[in-house]
Parts: structure tokens; sequence; C-alpha cells
């Protein structure tokens, strides 16, 4: 029987997983984690908006019904296309008739790495309960310091990159702020913290219409956050960051950074053997599979496509059909029939500011504020893994929006370091 191995549960691995559900073909699937993650809302379990499970579902769960499925939780650390054998961390070898590389994409530093210390990102569960920890514990150690001068640092929050996760995370601070914990500390009023949001281009929200960027940066004013465009960080410690401006080298004290800056493609596209482009990505041919091995696809956030010789965006959309023509591709060449060119479908882009505030772009219809917020909850709703995890975002948003409350507060370690103990019986939770 003909062997896929699927590398990666993201939404691409996802999709194409399913639509080979009832091909008579032996699926075998490896992720790192137990776990799909719908990484969109993926910062709201890192502002305390959400729990864990909310936005996440068990692999296994997900396709227990799935016969010609198995799945496998392990670390891909090679790929061998000549001898068709993946390589996983514990010296076990998988032979694959066809493979589907769907690794996403990590963090990127622009070289300098050392800043992750320092500067979290948000692309995994853990990374979003670091940023989590670290916000919550700075308005902690704000309310011991002694006066204002020594409680600035720690009420000061910078959040860099303007790209949809920026202007999230930036937005959801402000109101966490100003909101969620308003009177419920005695030396500091948690009102009066500073969130900045920085971003290198001359507007947030870049591949947005700059009529909707501007409108997004209004409302991230009206909120509270402070932007900050044209601004390159040149270094950042555990004290705040130096960035340069219009105005020169400027240094922004602030003892919680987050990089919403830019990503990676995964580092498993070196081992397929062509050339990467600038970001790491694997080039990819009209039907999803690299040059001289139509038995190897590679989609979402891995792959530099093309759609009508536009590249395609790294956004869940595209993964996700992605993936599924990569599975129909596959099973036409077993068909022996003629594989299909990909041409993506794009049904729009949104992006949410905060409460009641959002923008959208659907075609060339474009509107934002309250109504662009409505439709915005509705679309991530729907695309929720699950009716309990469909149930459980929506009360938890119902009471957000009653009460201004967050339901998912709680942090370990009261210095912000997490025991190993504590990080046995969180994950056990999840």
């Amino acid at each position: 029987m003909t062997h896929i191995v699927i590398l990666g549960c993201g939404f691409g691995g996802l999709e194409a997983a399913k639509a080979l559900a009832s091909a008579d073909v032996s699926i075998t699937l490896i992720d790192r984690s137990n776990h799909h993650l719908f990484q969109p809302l993926l910062y709201q379990v890192a502002t305390a908006g959400l729990s864990a499970p909310a936005i996440a579902a068990p692999i296994r769960h997900i396709f227990a019904h799935q016969r010609n499925l198995t799945t496998l939780m392990g670390t891909v650390t090679d790929i061998d296309v000549a001898q068709r054998l993946v390589m996983l961390e514990d010296g076990a070898k998988l032979t694959y008739d066809y493979l589907i590389v769907a690794t996403g994409a990590t963090h990127s530093y622009f070289g300098r790495d050392e800043w992750a210390a320092v500067a979290p990102g948000i692309k995994t569960l853990d990374d979003a309960f670091e940023v989590r920890r670290r916000t919550l514990l700075a308005f902690e150690r704000a309310e011991r310091e002694n006066d204002a001068t020594q409680s600035a640092p720690w009420l000061t929050f910078a959040v860099i990159g303007g790209g949809a996760t920026g202007v999230e995370m930036a937005g959801t601070m402000a109101e966490i702020a100003r909101h969620t914990l308003h009177g419920e500390f005695r030396r500091i009023d948690s009102r009066q913290a500073r969130v900045v949001l920085l971003e290198g281009n001359d507007r947030v929200l870049p591949p947005f219409p700059p009529d909707l960027s501007e409108k997004a940066r209004k409302q991230l004013e009206k909120l509270g956050v402070e932007v900050r465009t044209s601004c390159r960080v040149t270094a950042i410690d555990a004290d705040g960051l130096t960035f340069t401006s219009a105005q020169g080298e400027e240094r922004l004290v602030a003892k919680t950074v987050i990089w919403a800056a830019g990503v990676a493609a995964s580092p498993l596209g070196k081992s397929l053997g062509v050339a990467l482009d600038r970001a790491g990505r694997v080039p990819v041919e009209p039907d999803l599979s690299i040059a001289g091995h139509p038995e190897v696809y590679v989609v979402g956030d891995l792959a530099a496509a093309t759609s009508d010789g536009k590249p395609v965006p790294g956004v869940s959309p595209a993964a996700k059909q992605m993936g599924r023509t990569a599975a129909r591709n596959i099973l036409r060449r077993l068909r022996n029939q003629p594989v299909e060119i990909f041409r993506y479908r794009d049904y729009g882009s949104l992006a949410t500011i905060g409460r009641k505030a959002a923008v959208a772009m659907l075609g060339k219809v474009k509107f934002s504020g309250f109504s662009a917020w409505l439709f915005w909850l509705f679309v991530h709703i729907y695309f929720l893994i699950g009716f309990r995890n469909r149930l459980m975002v929506m009360a938890d948003w119902a009471w957000a929006y009653m009460t201004f409350q967050r339901s998912a507060r709680i942090v370990t370690g009261a210095d912000g370091r997490e025991s190993k103990t504590a990080a046995i019986k969180r994950q056990s939770e999840m």
C-alpha cells in the first residue's frame, strides 16, 4: 500500500491529512507536539483572554476515526529525498512513497538570536505562556516598588513589529492595563502603563491598504497605544531597547519586550536539497512539489509558492488550500492523471485591534471598527476545530465583553521562573 508521510499538523498538514481520509493509502502524520494549534488566536492565550484548550485540540482525537492514519509524536531531524527516508531525533527512520512537508515557520531575529531571551515571540503555546507570565508579573513587580520612577520600567511594554500579531498584542495589552487590572492594585494605577508599538515600515499592517492601516493606527491610539513607525531596533536587553528613527537613536526603558517582527521558515527545508529563498523557504513547482522530486510536496509557511505570478502569503487560508492541493495531486499521480496547478483564492484579510476595533478587507470591500470586529469574531469562531472549542471561546469572549475581565490570568513562579513540577502540572492540565 502507498505510504504517505506528513510532517507537521499545522493548517497545511491537517488539511492534507483530511483530504486523504477516504483514499486507499497508509498515512503517517508526525508532529513534535500532541496538538493542533489555532495560531490566529494564540495571542489571546498570551494576553490571558483564552485558556490553551480553547485553541488547541489533541491530534489523536482529531483523527481518531480516520483509520488510514497513524499519528506519531516526534521531532524530525533530517530528510533523505534520494533514499525517501525521514529521520527522527531518537534515531528512528521512516520510508515513504510520498512526502508532504508542512513544518511551518519559527521566529526570525534577523541574525540577532540573542534577543530571543529578552524579547520572546509567539509561535507556540509555550511562547504564549511565557509572554503571559512576563506581562502579568511586570505589574506585580511594579506594585512592589516604592515610587513611580522605579515602577515605570515595569509598567512600560514594548511590542516590536506592526503586523497583525503585533497590532493585536499591543491593542490587547492596552486593554488589560486600562480595564482588566484597573482597581486591583494599591500602589500603582495600571491605567498609567505605557504600551509602545514599534514598526520598521512607515505604517502598521503593511499588507493592508494605506487607508485601513491609518484607521488601525487611530484605533490603536484611541486604546492608548503609542504607535512609532519607521523605527529600526538596533539593540535589546533586559532593561529595554534601542532604536533609530527620524529623530536619531533613541532608548526605550521597558522591562517587557515582545517580538512580533519577523518569521523564518522551518530549518527542515535545508534537508530537501534545493536552493532556498532569502527567508529560508523552499521554492516549489506549480503543483507544490519540489524540483526533481515529484513525490515530495511542501506546503504552508515553508513553501515559496506563487499563484498567477504573485507570491502566496504566509497565512492560514493559503496553508489550508495548499494542503488540500498537495493531497489531491498525490492521488492524481497514483491514478496516472495530470496534476493540478495550485491557485490561491484570497478570501480577504482581517486584523483585530481591540474591543470593538478591527479592520477587514474582503476583495474590494473595506471596512473597520465595530462591524469589522464582529466579522472577525464570527470568522475565528467558525474556523475553530470542534464544537467544544467554539463554545469555550464564545463563553470567554462574551464574559470578557460584559465584564472587561480575562479568564486565564494564572501564572506560576513568583519571580517568573517556572519550576519543573509546575511545568509538568501545567502541561497535564492542557
